[in-house]
This record gives structure tokens, C-alpha cells and sequence, in this order.
């Protein structure tokens, strides 16, 4: 507040003196025509409007106009008849000095005004430089500093402010920079980055204004000792927005870089460890089925255990090739080899291959008859139904069907399974196809590494298609493959 005031006072002194000094030039010239150089009212005159133009350009319109009505003044008194009085006898004089006193007024308007056109030019021309000289030092950042706090520093040396406070509203920080501090401005920071509210106190010099992206408040930003027009502040703040945003977008990909650096190590460190297990299990199970199939005399309780052996070497077999499936699916290193096939043999296929698995359960299978023929990678299409299928199998019981369909709706081939299981939580289901994620329900009662629905997802996105879940608490859940169906149609 002091120093508004100081600074008020030294515009109002600045003022006095210009004045002075114009009506000082103006009597120093009347003493010169009048006792020194004797000239006649009209040279006088022209001299009395040269000077006015004079002060006009130099100093500006209030001084120009004081000046002219002393002229006119000191030309009434000194130059024209009567001499000596404020009166004049020829009619003539009173129009020359009317033309003279409109002549210097407007000459000093006009002169007033380019000068005033002149000085805002410059000081556009000092804003634009002012702001480039900002946007590259924003370009210019380092990552490794506090963004914001380096576009404090900036703009307080740029705009030579004694004052900067920058709040960035996500990280709840406040950057400051200058000589000076803000700590009276710190409410209205808060509210100008919540509300999107301006503060100015022209006496002080300070200005308080949000940073919008978007329409939306980012945060808000304080100066104290420079004074900005209305677009220069709003440029000023759009750029400060930019560099928050640059900041954000610099974060975010490094982090994601991270996390994908991350996910390619996990996936190489699983596909490596599951290729490791492949060799003993080869082992394990030819030498169980060398066994089994050996001609001398078994008991009853080593031909049992050879099978549980036999059996779970099959399975520990499929949980390795389902790690080995979900790494090279990560990693982007499956090539589909697309051929067109009918959907009744995809189905039929997945069904064959676990056999063992449906023996004596219930299956309720319907294959609409006038589907096309879907262009796909057998093999890999032939594991994501699989997958489906023993997720059905694990959640159904014994005593209740899987149904599985295949129908087609408008340009979109549906191969749907469903189970009578005891359905899926709603607070489970956005999370059902993460790896290794296991719903809550089911981490005790259900054997599973959590995989299968995520490889499943993997292999119909990568054919452009994709997998949908409907299910709820107590009604089982139904798992839906939406695969494009072909422009031409093709018979099965």
C-alpha cells in the first residue's frame, strides 16, 4: 500500500514539474519577444504555437493545453492592443486569437495522440517480446526442476515484477519468485483457483487472475509491480497454462515409459521361467505315460498314482503354456495366421480338446445355421474359446448345463458360453479380465491362475474383435465374443 502511494505521489510531482517547466518556456519566450527582440503579434503568435507543438510531442496534451491558454494569455497582454490589459479594441484580434488558442489546442490533441499511438505501439511491441522471451523459456524448461517453479522465475524476470506467487491447483503447491513476497495474496490465490476469480489493486500494482485450460481453472497466478492490458494478461496466463500442461504430459509419459518398460520385463521374465519349467515337465510326463503303458503287472494304487502324476503333469503343462500364450500376447509377438473357417468347427474343435473335461457334464450347444464363415487364427481363436470354456466348467455345478451359442446380429458374429454358476459381483467385474486377477468370491472355492480370461481378451482384440460379460449375483454370467462378420457372404 506504502508503495502505491509513494509511487502516486511521484506521478503527481513528475506532473507539477512538466507543467512548471511549460509555463516557464512560454515566459521566457514572452520576455524575449517583448524586451529584446521587439516583433510584431503575428510572429509572436506562430513562435507561441511552434513552442506549444513543442510540449505537445514531448510531454503530452494537459501540458500542451496549460501552455496554450498561457500563450494566448501572454499574447493578449503583451502583443495586442490595448497593451498592458486584458482587452482588446480591434474585433479582428479577438478571431486571431480564438483561431490561435483552437489552433493549439487541437494542433496539441492531434500531436498529443500520435504521440499516445506511438508509446502504445511500443508497448505492444515490448509486451510481444516480453511473452516470446516467456513461451521459449517455457519451451526451454528443465524436466528434472519444478516446471511451475521455473515459470515463476521467468515471468518475475521478464515482466521485472517484484513479485510472483504461481499456485498450481492439482499439486496444491505455491511456486514464488522476486525480491518481494505475497503472502497477503495467498486467500485470493486459493479462491481465484477454485473460483476462476480476478483481483486487481491498481495502487499497489497487483494483479490476481486464474490459469484456465479448457475452460476449467489449473491453478492461479499473483504479480506485484507491473501493470498488464487485458490481452497481454490473458496471453500471459494461456501461456503459463500451456506450460502446467507440458509439465503434466512430461509426467504422465514418463510414467507410462516406466510402465511399459516394466510390463516388457515382467513379460520377458515370465515367457524365460515358463519356458524353463517346459523341459522337466516334458520329462515328467514321458516317463508317467512310459510307465502306464508298460507291459509288467501294476497294483491298483501305482496304476492310481501314475494317473494323478500323468494327470497332473497335463495341467501343470497347460498353466505354463498359458504363461508362455499371455507373455508373447503382451510382448506383441503373436503373428496371426488368418484363414477362413466355419464358427460351428471353431466350437467343435474347443469341445474335442477338452473332452475330458465335459465327459458326463451337460453341454447345451446351438449353432445358428446361416452364419458366415469368420476369418481367424484357428489355433489361437480355438484357445480363446477354451478359455471360456473351462472358466464356464470350473463355476458350474455338475448337475447344471454350459450353453454355448453362436448367432449372428447385423455385421457382427456373437459365439456366446454361459454358466449357472453363482455369477459375478458388480464391484468384480470391471476387473475380471486383469491378469492374475481372481474375483473375491472365488479365490478359495476355484482352482486358476487368473489368466485365462485375460489371454481370452488379448486373442479377440487382436483379431479387431472383443469380449463382453452379463452377469449378476446368483444367475451365472455369460461370456460373448463379438467377431466382424465378412462384407461377402460365405456358407459354411
Amino acid at each position: 500500500m506504502q508503495a502505491g502511494l509513494a509511487a502516486r505521489r511521484r506521478t503527481v510531482v513528475s506532473a507539477a514539474v512538466r507543467l512548471a517547466v511549460a509555463l516557464a518556456i512560454i515566459s521566457g519566450m514572452t520576455f524575449t519577444f517583448f524586451r529584446l527582440l521587439l516583433v510584431n503579434a503575428t510572429t509572436v503568435g506562430f513562435a507561441y504555437l511552434l513552442a506549444v507543438l513543442v510540449i505537445a510531442t514531448a510531454w503530452g496534451l494537459m501540458e500542451a493545453v496549460c501552455a496554450a491558454l498561457f500563450a494566448v494569455m501572454c499574447l493578449n497582454f503583451f502583443f495586442l492592443p490595448r497593451i498592458g490589459t486584458f482587452t482588446i479594441t480591434d474585433p479582428q484580434n479577438w478571431v486571431a486569437l480564438f483561431a490561435f488558442l483552437a489552433t493549439g489546442i487541437v494542433a496539441s490533441q492531434l500531436s498529443s495522440r500520435a504521440k499516445r499511438r506511438a508509446q502504445e505501439a511500443e508497448d505492444r511491441r515490448l509486451e510481444m517480446e516480453r511473452l516470446y522471451a516467456l513461451s521459449r523459456g517455457i519451451l526451454l524448461t528443465d524436466p528434472a526442476q519444478p516446471v511451475a517453479k521455473q515459470i515463476a522465475h521467468q515471468i518475475a524476470k521478464i515482466f521485472d515484477c517484484r513479485a510472483v506467487a504461481l499456485y498450481d491447483r492439482s499439486a496444491g503447491e505455491t511456486h514464488r519468485a522476486g525480491p518481494e513476497d505475497m503472502l497477503d495474496v495467498e486467500d485470493k490465490l486459493q479462491q481465484a483457483a477454485l473460483q476462476g476469480t480476478f483481483f486487481s489493486d491498481e495502487s499497489a500494482l497487483t494483479t490476481v487472475t486464474a490459469i484456465r485450460l479448457g475452460g476449467q481453472p489449473i491453478g492461479s497466478l499473483a504479480f506485484r509491480g507491473a501493470s498488464l492490458p487485458d490481452t497481454a494478461l490473458q496471453a500471459l496466463a494461456n501461456l503459463v497454462a500451456i506450460g502446467l500442461e507440458k509439465e503434466r504430459g512430461q509426467e504422465a509419459a514418463s510414467r507410462a515409459e516406466a510402465a511399459r518398460q516394466s510390463e516388457e520385463l515382467k513379460s520377458t521374465l515370465l515367457d524365460a521361467i515358463a519356458h524353463e519349467f517346459k523341459t522337466p515337465l516334458t520329462s515328467i510326463k514321458a516317463a508317467a505315460s512310459a510307465l502306464l503303458s508298460a507291459a509288467r503287472p501294476k497294483s491298483e494304487e501305482e496304476l492310481e498314482l501314475l494317473a494323478v502324476v500323468d494327470q497332473e503333469a497335463d495341467h501343470l503343462n497347460q498353466l505354463v503354456t498359458e504363461a508362455i500364450d499371455m507373455a508373447r500376447l503382451e510382448a506383441g509377438r503373436i503373428q496371426l495366421n488368418k484363414r477362413w473357417r466355419p464358427v460351428a468347427a471353431l466350437v467343435s474343435a474347443a469341445l474335442s480338446q477338452r473332452k475330458a473335461q465335459t465327459e458326463g457334464r451337460k453341454l447345451d450347444v446351438r449353432i445358428a445355421g446361416d452364419l458366415p464363415m469368420v476369418e481367424v487364427d484357428p489355433e489361437l481363436m480355438g484357445l480363446a474359446i477354451r478359455q471360456l470354456l473351462d472358466n464356464a466348467l470350473k463355476h458350474t455345478p455338475a448337475t447344471c448345463p454350459v450353453s454355448i451359442t453362436a448367432q449372428r446380429f447385423e455385421n457382427v458374429v456373437l459365439i456366446s458360453v454361459r454358466d449357472e454358476g453363482p455369477g459375478i459381483p458388480e464391484r468384480d467385474q470391471s476387473r475380471i479380465f486383469d491378469r492374475f486377477y481372481r474375483g473375491r468370491s472365488t479365490r478359495s472355492g476355484v482352482t486358476g491362475t487368473g489368466m485365462g480370461l485375460a489371454i481370452a481378451r488379448e486373442i479377440v482384440r487382436a483379431h479387431g474383435g472383443d469380449i463382453s460379460l452379463k452377469s449378476s449375483v446368483g444367475h451365472g454370467a455369460e461370456f460373448c465374443i463379438s467377431l466382424s462378420a465378412p462384407r461377402e457372404e460365405r456358407s459354411t
